[in-house]
């Protein structure tokens, strides 16, 4: 089978409705669990949640080994050895820093500062940020009303997940805030997959770029003096399964990407406040945060935003094309 031949299954593959919908579902699903996961991640491998080179050396671990596991499957699946083109590294470089470096420096130091359910809300808006970007960055897509309808539910949703009780609003940088810088990064990131993905492999482009991120994170973090150990045998499970998650969730939204509107994959990601917080609640014990009001309309704010954008608002534009 020649390699342009390949080429044209999967875009086949990858463009059926059934099988996006059933692929983006199950990457929402392993990010969602992602969260209890690394909270209890921090205390079976006594990670000091204070230390920022410690949360960034455990992140680096665990992006390098979700690398190596990508290249391995990527080596494996197509008879050869997996390695970025020359003139890409430079692509594969860039995506690294905001998909892996960046994107999770924010996220493990947000997650260890704030609590798992209010993490997962306030990381959907990873999906706003993705329109916008794709809007007035990438231009790969056209902003209209529809679309500022859902984006604006979505930051209400924010303000209203970090108001209490008497409505005062608790915000923290170091927690919130970078959950937030987080989704910032991922869409940035989600742009740079479908531009770099007409370039280069796809496995290779996601296995590369974890592997030079984490390696990144393990260097900085051991430079000032980041330290974690493992507790038990259920530590190294635990890391195994973080590294898997991000290896497989990301490789295969790697692929939907490549074969398909950015608009089309965003509208599963309304899933992943639900997943999270109901992960989070259940094995973190956060129930009474799930339970409450704002949480719970914040969650159907964030869901509601992301379809209407998604279901929406390319409608609209294709009415004004024909028009």
């Amino acid at each position: 089978m020649t390699e342009e031949k390949k080429r044209f299954d999967a875009s086949s593959f990858f463009s059926k409705n059934y099988v996006v919908c059933i692929c983006a579902i199950f990457c929402c699903l392993l990010w969602g669990s992602a969260f209890p996961c690394v909270k209890i991640g921090y205390k079976l491998f006594t990670v000091d949640t204070e230390s920022v080179p410690s949360l960034m050396l455990f992140a680096g671990t665990r992006f390098s080994l979700a690398g190596v596991l990508v290249i391995v499957f990527g080596c494996i699946s197509q008879r050869k050895l997996l390695t970025p083109k020359p003139k890409n590294l430079w692509r594969v470089g860039l995506l690294s820093v905001f998909q892996t470096s960046l994107q999770y420096t924010f996220f493990y130091i947000g997650l260890a500062h704030t609590s798992g359910v209010k993490s997962a809300v306030l990381n959907g808006l990873g999906v706003f940020f993705t329109i916008i970007i794709a809007c007035f960055i990438f231009r790969t897509e056209k902003f209209n009303l529809i679309k500022l309808a859902g984006c604006v539910l979505g930051f209400g949703a924010v303000i209203l997940i970090n108001l209490n009780g008497d409505f005062s609003f608790d915000f923290t940088m170091l927690g919130e805030g970078f959950v937030i810088l987080s989704g910032l990064s991922a869409a940035v990131s989600a742009g740079l997959v479908k531009i770099f993905s007409k370039h280069e492999n796809t496995a290779a482009l996601c296995g590369y770029q974890f592997l030079f991120g984490g390696i990144l994170l393990v260097i900085i973090g051991l430079s000032f003096g980041g330290t974690f150990r493992p507790t038990s045998a259920g530590s190294i499970f635990m890391l195994l399964y973080l590294a898997f998650l991000s290896a497989c969730a990301f490789t295969l939204q790697g692929f939907l990407l490549k074969y398909n509107p950015v608009s089309k994959i965003a509208v599963f990601k309304s899933t992943n406040p639900l997943f999270g917080a109901v992960f989070s609640a259940v094995i973190l014990g956060e129930s009474d945060r799930l339970l409450s009001y704002a949480t719970l309309i914040a969650i159907v704010l964030v869901c509601l935003g992301i379809f209407i954008i998604n279901k929406f608002g390319e409608k609209r534009l294709k009415i004004e094309k024909s028009g």
